[in-house]
């Protein structure tokens, strides 16, 4: 019986030690500096598949090609064959009997997602460093790549929304599910 009153003691004296040390730890570290809203809308970038988001701007892919080439080939190759499996962007087939190979051509559910993830994301090495019109432009050329869209189409806001990718009707939208 007396063991039990002491290993009661001496949790509720851990117990309550540890609460002092969470509570002033809290209190006593400050890291970083507060998020403002400026801060935010650099992060605010997603363009949507139904076109909201996008910024003014265009590009063909025959802009974007000269951008890619020195900004985008070192990883993903001058036609899009890629370095290793996670940079190659074109080719793939999603109906292979063998493991797909899942590129911008044959995975990727919608254009805005190519525009997207390229805004936000590429180059690799400096991330978000293309402005809006490269990133149309490098959007463009990548599609131009997939045979998607024509050499000099242009690409924008309205235009990029309506580019009918192969594998659009290979996802399940569950954003509904509750």
């Amino acid at each position: 019986m007396y063991t039990s009153r002491k290993l009661i003691s001496a949790l509720a004296l851990a117990g309550f030690c540890s609460a002092v040390f969470v509570s002033s730890a809290q209190e006593s570290v400050r890291l970083g500096t507060p998020v403002s809203e400026a801060d935010l809308a650099g992060f605010d970038l997603i363009a949507e598949p139904s076109g909201a988001g996008f910024p003014s701007g265009s590009g063909t892919a025959a802009q974007g090609k000269a951008i890619f080439e020195s900004r985008c080939a070192a990883c993903h190759g001058l036609n899009g064959e890629g370095n290793s499996a996670a940079t190659i962007i074109v080719g793939g087939d999603m109906q292979s009997e063998e493991s797909p190979l899942r590129t911008v051509g044959s995975y990727w559910p919608y254009a805005s997602t190519v525009f997207d993830f390229i805004r936000r994301a590429m180059p690799a090495d400096a991330p978000k460093s293309l402005n809006d019109e490269e990133a149309y432009q490098v959007a463009a050329y990548v599609l131009y790549l997939n045979g998607l869209v024509g050499e000099n189409e242009v690409l924008n806001a309205e235009t990029l929304p309506q580019v009918r990718m192969p594998n659009a009707d290979g996802f399940i939208d569950q954003s509904d599910i509750q």
